[in-house]
């Protein structure tokens, strides 16, 4: 990697606080640490998630949307975690829950939102910024989640209408061999995370070779875990992420995967011919 990175800006487009710390959280802490300018642009604040943590149930999703502003807190701890200090919502979107749920058809949720409308609104926040990379969701969402899928089109409309040229988009990809690791170690304990033994079945399984960049963000993954405790209602410490680094150690989340959408991919590159850096080729 190259020696210095404060010239770099790298935006991350969001649906819910949480997914920016599974996803991107030890590029984000990496990244940060070295310098560059990080983002974060969250859409909605999960005000449908469900609550894992019994003590904290009475924040379930109500008319007072109490969860909402819970998880608010629990990114900004998760934020301090990954030393990121520029991380703002969209608009007051409402979390649309999951596909086919009644919410959907709430007027004041993500999913019902004109997508030129909410691109309209992250375009200012790309003009102010002036990002040189682009990191958002692939056109399903990852699975589907419809506040996914929401965020993944008013990212890409919003890199088409802004004036300024984003140089690199990426989206989000987990490759089906490290799926296929986890569904393993998964079954030594017992636990059925993944919902099925068949790899093609879980949604967001994409075949290795779509992953054009893995970032090693192994110096980073207890940033990382802490950032994921932090969002208490939605990770529990007993659950099956923190069971996936028990058995196969906590370096299972210290690399992250991208598919390059937009621009070149540059040097340099592992032994899989995959970029190591997101801001290789990169023109300042």
């Amino acid at each position: 990697m190259q020696s210095s990175y404060a010239d770099y800006r790298i935006l991350l487009v969001h649906a819910h606080p949480d997914d920016e710390t599974i996803n991107n959280g030890a590029t984000m802490a990496l990244y940060a640490d070295l310098g560059a300018h990080i983002t974060l642009v969250t859409c909605t604040r999960g005000e449908e998630g469900e609550i894992l943590l019994p003590g904290l149930s009475h924040l379930a999703s109500n008319q007072d949307d109490q969860l909402g502003a819970h998880r608010e807190i629990e990114l900004k701890a998760a934020m301090k975690a990954l030393g990121i200090n520029d991380y703002r919502f969209l608009a007051h979107y409402r979390d649309s829950g999951m596909m086919g749920a009644p919410q959907n058809d709430r007027p004041d949720v993500f999913w019902q939102v004109d997508v030129d409308v909410a691109a309209a609104q992250l375009v200012h926040i790309i003009d102010e910024v002036k990002p040189h990379i682009l990191i958002t969701y692939d056109e399903i969402g990852g699975y589907g989640h419809p506040d996914h899928i929401q965020a993944h089109r008013v990212a890409m409309r919003a890199s088409e209408l802004s004036t300024w040229q984003i140089q690199k988009i990426y989206w989000n990809t987990i490759p089906k061999s490290v799926i296929a690791t986890g569904m393993a170690a998964m079954k030594e304990i017992g636990s059925d995370f993944f919902g099925t033994d068949n790899i093609d079945d879980v949604p967001f399984a994409k075949d290795d070779s779509f992953v054009t960049t893995l970032i090693d963000g192994n110096d980073y993954v207890d940033q990382k875990m802490l950032a994921m405790k932090a969002h208490e209602t939605q990770i529990a410490l007993d659950g099956p992420f923190f069971a996936l680094s028990n058995n196969l150690g906590l370096q299972v989340w210290g690399h992250e995967y991208y598919t390059l959408m937009k621009g070149i991919k540059a040097a340099p590159f592992d032994e899989h011919g995959r970029e190591s850096d997101l801001t290789s080729g990169i023109v300042l």
